[in-house]
């Protein structure tokens, strides 16, 4: 037999050359290569996602806001030159930088019709935060007792906000004029517009103007 062994140890056969396994060299390269995707993908879908939440918590307070301006308008728009009877001649309109009382044709409790006495104020706390805060009575009365005994439907419109105020539009200047106070009683008439501005828990500045619309309207 040539003196070789017939177990001597040659050339392995093509088809067992072919299916060998991975070196451990391959398989750490491949999980690290899979580690990197993984979190490649997962950061993808994390930036996404927050993204897609902070789209959402934006649509939703920006719709907030838009209902409060919708029903804060209806309210001012609405405003209605009230007297205590056809022989006085004082408007009730109490206009302040931080308060508004009056009395508006459009009443939400009533699905809008009928009067209704109407305040929006702010109250703030130790934190320097406040809320926006919305009252109305039905029926409408005003001064004395009478006022004190009205039913009133309060609600908060919107919390944590900061630097809210209120201003007047003149409306027999001839320029531009905002006041920072109207009294009905002392002017006799309505304002031309109330704006109200604040700044909200995001730190975003509001800012609305709603027309008096007996004003506007008046030749």
């Amino acid at each position: 037999m040539n003196g070789k062994s017939l177990l001597a140890p040659g050339p392995a056969p093509g088809w067992l050359r072919q299916g060998r396994g991975f070196t451990l060299i391959e398989v750490v390269l491949a999980l690290s290569i899979f580690a990197l995707l993984a979190t490649i993908l997962y950061g993808a879908f994390a930036l996404s996602h927050n993204a897609l939440a902070k789209s959402y918590a934006g649509a939703s307070r920006s719709q907030k806001q838009r209902s409060i301006a919708d029903l804060l308008g209806s309210y001012v728009r609405s405003a209605f030159p009230y007297r205590s009877s056809p022989q006085d001649q004082a408007i009730f309109f109490e206009g302040e930088s931080e308060s508004l009382t009056f009395v508006s044709a459009y009443s939400h409790g009533m699905g809008g019709r009928g009067m209704a006495k109407i305040r929006i104020t702010v109250d703030e706390g130790d934190s320097g935060q406040a809320a926006l805060y919305l009252e109305e009575a039905v029926p409408v009365r005003v001064g004395g007792e009478e006022a004190a005994t009205a039913p009133a439907q309060r609600v908060v419109l919107q919390a944590r906000i900061k630097d809210f105020r209120l201003a007047y539009l003149d409306p027999q200047a001839d320029e531009e004029s905002w006041q920072e106070g109207w009294d009905g009683q002392e002017r006799g008439m309505l304002p031309r517009a109330v704006r109200l501005t604040f700044v909200d828990e995001g730190g975003r500045d509001v800012r609305w103007i709603f027309p008096v619309m007996m004003v506007v309207l008046a030749p």
